[in-house]
């Protein structure tokens, strides 16, 4: 069963699934372990690898120790074509459709295809949609596009629906890493009741009760990570888990 099959279909289908996305800048070798053992006891089902500055030698020491310490799937969520490594289970190989950057649409990927090919790592197509927060993030500043406005979800439907058109297998929408705002409710609901494909959504999504609304609009995965680095990480960890995987 490939990847796509285990995570994205399956939450599609059934359960919604919850993926924590861990930035290869705020671990360690031994660091990394820890964290995939923790996830993989709390029921995550796969983790998104990956950032906006991540350095190749370092992404490709914390695959590997996530994939000494645990089986749950690793898949890259790379900044650029700079962060494909080896020993993951997959990619998210995708655009960033919500921008008008040519660097961050179509250049980047194009640099990493031999890569991929030449690791033999399992591709999953993805629409990639910054979404207006409460501040610019990471990936606002990084790609320097504009996110799509909160205030229109009927244009992130189209945007959503223009990915499917494409043939993409999923589309992400989020507000960036560390944003106090997550994706409005309305929004969610308009982009689902557009595509027929995954969609999923992460950026700000801090409490059980935050997660399981966003299921109930749609959702099919929910990604967390900054929650990791709170206080009772571990016991609000479990409560995320429970809520996605219960919420339908």
């Amino acid at each position: 069963m490939t990847v796509y099959e285990k995570v994205f279909l399956s939450a599609k289908n059934g359960r919604a699934a919850h993926v924590v996305l861990l930035d290869p800048d705020k671990l360690t070798k031994e660091s990394a372990g820890d964290t995939a053992s923790r996830c993989s006891k709390a029921g995550v089902d796969a983790l998104f690898v990956g950032g906006s500055t991540a350095s190749p030698e370092l992404l490709n020491e914390i695959v590997y120790s996530i994939k000494e310490n645990s089986s749950i799937p690793v898949i890259l969520f790379p900044g650029g074509a700079d962060q494909i490594v080896k020993h993951a289970d997959a990619i998210l190989f995708m655009s960033l459709l919500s921008g008008r950057n040519p660097r961050f649409l179509v250049e980047e990927p194009l640099k990493g295809v031999h890569l991929i090919r030449d690791y033999n790592i399992e591709t999953i197509g993805m629409g990639y949609l910054l979404i207006e927060s409460d501040k610019p993030s990471a990936v606002e500043r990084v790609s320097q596009t504009n996110p799509l406005p909160r205030s229109k979800p009927e244009l992130a439907a189209d945007h959503a629906l223009m990915a499917q058109y494409f043939g993409m297998k999923a589309v992400y929408l989020e507000g960036g890493s560390g944003v106090g705002l997550p994706v409005p409710l309305e929004m969610i609901q308009k982009v689902k009741e557009a595509i027929s494909i995954p969609l999923i959504t992460g950026g700000g999504l801090r409490t059980p009760e935050a997660v399981t609304e966003r299921v109930k609009c749609g959702a099919d995965i929910i990604v967390t990570g900054n929650v990791l680095e709170a206080k009772g990480t571990d016991t609000l960890l479990n409560e995320l888990v429970s809520a996605v995987h219960t919420a339908r």
